[in-house]
């Protein structure tokens, strides 16, 4: 069922299945809203809603006048919006760069708990260096959006490389219709690259932090950095799960984050 509501002039447009607590689902910048097909189905108890978020083929108003500061804000005001519209307080889930938006969403809102799958966060050392933003910049102004989204693909989602990138976009739903959203991903990904981790995340709300043996290195790096900067977590790893674990191995996944929301 998909429901829209308006709270204080903004406008939250979400699928919902089920009744129950409400746990939401916050996908990551590059992945459609889709993503949590296979991983609703193991929450029947829960009122399971997926937003349709702003700037990634959702609910944009106009993202070219977003610059990249504003991105995260942007969207974490939107789940305030979202938490506000929802019965009860609701648990986040978020996966990637859905993962960090709970986490600061979950800084200012009443949450049950947040569910952080390998927030897309830089350790120190690896963002100090980065400069993906700036190169899909340069690639974005020549007129070559594809090649643009395609070294976010190849270097966010293989940083130990991939033979064929090529095959493997032809075999990914997402491209090419993603290369729409270049300008988008440009400034997520230079919001992420100025995101800075506090020493304290001010989360009063239990988080449990995921992450697996399959993915970037780097993100199991800052997964146990978030765990660390948060009052009250816990982490878990995955062995032989990548970066898509919520969507490749929902059902192990899933028992994971309800042992969490029932202890």
């Amino acid at each position: 069922m998909q429901t829209t509501e308006t709270v204080e002039e903004t406008t939250v447009t979400f699928d919902r299945r089920g009744t129950g607590q409400p746990l939401v689902f916050l996908h990551g910048g590059m992945a459609p809203s889709e993503y949590w097909d296979p991983v609703v189905p193991h929450f029947d108890d829960y009122a399971t809603i997926v937003p349709r978020r702003p700037g990634f083929g959702t609910c944009r108003d106009d993202p070219g006048e977003t610059s990249a500061d504003e991105v995260l804000d942007r969207e974490v005001e939107y789940v305030h919006t979202l938490v506000d519209a929802v019965d009860g307080e609701p648990i986040l889930f978020g996966h990637s760069y859905g993962a960090l938006t709970a986490i600061e969403a979950a800084t200012a809102a009443e949450v049950a708990a947040v569910v952080a799958y390998e927030p897309a966060i830089l350790p120190e050392g690896f963002r100090a260096e980065a400069n993906l933003a700036d190169r899909m910049e340069s690639l974005i102004a020549r007129g070559e959006r594809h090649e643009a989204v395609k070294r976010y693909v190849e270097l966010v989602l293989h940083p130990d490389g991939i033979d064929d990138l090529d095959g493997w976009l032809d075999a990914w739903p997402p491209w090419p219709a993603c290369v729409d959203l270049a300008e988008e991903v440009l400034r997520m990904n230079r919001a992420v690259e100025q995101y800075r981790l506090p020493d304290r995340l001010a989360v009063d709300a239990p988080v449990l932090v995921l992450t697996g043996t399959d993915g970037p290195e780097f993100l199991r790096e800052s997964a146990r950095d978030v765990h660390e900067a948060l009052p009250h977590s816990r982490l878990v790893e995955f062995d032989g799960i990548s970066h898509g674990g919520p969507s490749k191995a929902p059902a192990v996944v899933a028992t994971e984050v309800e042992a969490f929301l029932q202890a």
